[in-house]
């Protein structure tokens, strides 16, 4: 019995000593984004003239005021009921001011010396590009003519 009682106490404490990883410390193992939890509930709304551009495939649009994300997030339509959704963060810098990214064309850039720029239609990094994460991507689910956008 005694040895059962210290057998069950050392595994709970092994147990309890574990650490699962640091996934609320950063987004997706890039140290260079902490994790920031948000929703846009049914904000993006496409029957409504400030998001109906998402009804085309190739468009977007860019969320910077409120809540979302560190800079903010841009959604981009690729077709069908394909949307993704990104941190307007460059995942190569440490976060400050030029690494937020400005979108023009569908390619999110940054304004640091390097002048990294990613594809909205995947996250994937530019050619000269530096550094080794593609942009930070969020949660999409779509319900008719609601966009909710999420990071949980």
């Amino acid at each position: 019995m005694k040895k059962s009682f210290l057998y069950l106490s050392f595994i709970l404490i092994i147990v309890s000593s574990c650490n699962k990883s640091d996934d609320n410390d950063n987004q997706n193992g890039n140290p260079n984004i902490p994790r920031a939890v948000f929703d846009t509930g049914g904000l993006i709304n496409t029957n409504l003239p400030q998001y109906n551009q998402l009804r085309f495939a190739g468009n977007f649009i860019v969320l910077d005021e409120g809540n979302y994300g560190i800079n903010g997030i841009v959604v981009f339509f690729s077709g069908g009921n394909n949307y993704s959704a990104f941190e307007l963060t460059d995942p190569n810098h440490m976060i400050s001011s030029c690494a937020k990214l400005d979108v023009e064309n569908a390619i999110a850039s940054c304004a640091c010396d390097d002048g990294n720029s990613y594809e909205l239609s995947n996250g994937l990094p530019l050619e000269g590009t530096t550094g080794q994460f593609p942009l930070t991507r969020y949660f999409v689910e779509v319900r008719g003519n609601i966009i909710r956008v999420f990071n949980n």
